[in-house]
């Protein structure tokens, strides 16, 4: 990677691990005492970089409106967010090509911008896989036929099982694909995968939400996105990729001001993509904090930040397979994945794991499904009447029962000493030593609380703040 923020600038690389903002952060405890905690759910959010807040305070002083104004400050967060619109096409290898970065909130939104551009119908097929975020589903589902790619019980499809996807009649329209699973952190062979969908002229978006922070984005994929929220830039950017000619034609997704040149009552002539794609006053700051995790990740370099998730992913999933009672999902040791462990603890809902090594151990994790509900199902090995059953009960406004797991995914700023104090606070609950506390389940919700006085006084119940559904 190289840096588009200043290319003249020495700078040198940052040993890994690095802190975040908040790291050294104290939590209360239900035994009165405050812990570090300990943040492992990067999969979800990252907290910030120091040198990505430090740029967003240094920027806010200069904030104004993005091309919408002669003054200094106007014209400074102008070329501001177009350097940062710049600096995310190199960073998905986009380069000195006629591709336009589209600055959105989040993946989700991307997504959603792209099957509206794309102008789907009913009757176009889109290849996706059951191993798929619900972003990755749902807005492609709703327009269009999908046909799935199937995994086998270890979260798994082959080259072979996605050629066969793309072979099968009608002829698909697109190919959508994670870069990694945001379960089982498992990357599907992308390029092989690429390659072969444009051997049969079948375009490939992919979604990288999951693997913008630890691997390199295909460069060779006709769209992708992501979000600055998952590469410690969380200030409500994403970005969607992709070549300039799929959005100069039609209405935007988004209609507003600064995607014209000209409206009248009975007329509007767009602008050219990518303007045209964002109306509205833009995210400047967050498009200041993308560009800076961008020039982070890039000094730190993909070398040491693979050598890096390697060596935690399997210090995680080995030290948890070792812990008896433990099932870790996904495919085996040997199988080179994101540094990601959802598991199950036999005889311990899922739920209650994630609140005991919430409130005893200041640890935190993700339980629930993940947004993920298909690939997870099929992960846990449901039937079909199990599965019915869940959705009958979830009507019925009753989660005590609903299916999930819980997850620890690791960032740039894990320690070997986080990875060893999840193990050991996995083996106390594993052993079934007792809580210094009661806890009690929410059937709105499925999730637990501690019945305790000690501090540990944060109640979202009544705010509708669940995790397990995903």
């Amino acid at each position: 990677m190289r840096s588009t923020q200043n290319p003249s600038a020495e700078v040198s690389p940052l040993k890994l691990p690095v802190a975040l903002v908040g790291d050294e952060s104290l939590v209360p405890c239900v035994d009165g005492v405050s812990r570090r905690y300990v943040g492992l759910d990067a999969g979800a959010s990252t907290a910030a970089l120091p040198s990505v807040l430090d740029r967003v305070i240094e920027f806010l002083p200069s904030y104004s409106s993005v091309h919408r104004g002669a003054g200094y400050k106007s014209q400074l967060s102008t070329a501001r967010y177009e350097d940062a619109r710049e600096a995310a096409l190199a960073f998905a290898g986009r380069a000195g090509r006629d591709d336009v970065a589209i600055i959105c909130r989040n993946t989700t939104e991307a997504i959603n911008h792209l099957v509206y551009r794309l102008d789907l119908r009913e009757t176009d097929v889109i290849v996706a896989t059951v191993i798929e975020h619900h972003a990755n589903l749902l807005p492609w589902s709703r327009v269009a036929t999908c046909r799935y790619v199937e995994c086998g019980p270890d979260g798994t499809f082959t080259l072979d099982d996605v050629v066969d996807a793309l072979d099968a009649t009608p002829r698909p329209r697109l190919l959508t694909i994670s870069g990694a699973s945001n379960i089982t952190g498992w990357m599907p062979p992308i390029d092989e995968i690429i390659n072969a969908a444009h051997a049969r002229g079948i375009q490939v978006m992919v979604d990288g939400a999951q693997l913008a922070a630890h691997r390199p984005l295909p460069p060779h994929a006709d769209f992708v996105a992501w979000s600055g929220h998952k590469m410690y830039a969380p200030f409500g950017a994403g970005v969607l990729v992709g070549p300039r000619s799929a959005f100069t034609d039609g209405d935007p997704f988004l209609a507003g001001g600064g995607a014209v040149d000209l409206v009248d009552l009975d007329e509007v002539v767009w602008t050219t993509p990518p303007d045209r794609e964002e109306a509205g006053s833009p995210n400047v700051v967050g498009a200041v904090a993308l560009h800076a995790a961008i020039t982070e990740l890039t000094n730190v370099g993909w070398p040491a930040i693979i050598e890096h998730d390697r060596r935690l992913a399997r210090a995680l999933r080995g030290g948890l397979r070792a812990i008896a009672g433990v099932r870790v999902l996904g495919p085996e040791l040997s199988c080179d994945t994101l540094p990601v462990a959802t598991f199950t603890l036999e005889g311990v809902p899922f739920a209650l794991v994630a609140a005991r090594l919430s409130a005893e151990f200041a640890i935190g994790v993700r339980h629930g499904c993940f947004c993920a509900h298909p690939y997870l199902i099929r992960l846990l090995g449901l039937d079909h009447d199990e599965v019915a059953r869940f959705h009958k009960d979830v009507r019925h406004g009753d989660r005590l029962s609903m299916p999930g797991a819980v997850r620890a995914s690791c960032g740039v700023n894990t320690t070997d000493e986080d990875i060893h104090q999840l193990l050991d606070a996995v083996a106390i609950i594993a052993s079934g030593a007792a809580p210094p506390c009661d806890y009690l389940q929410d059937p709105a919700s499925g999730d637990y609380f501690p019945e305790s006085t000690n501090g540990w006084n944060v109640d979202v119940r009544s705010r509708g703040g669940s995790c397990s559904p995903g």
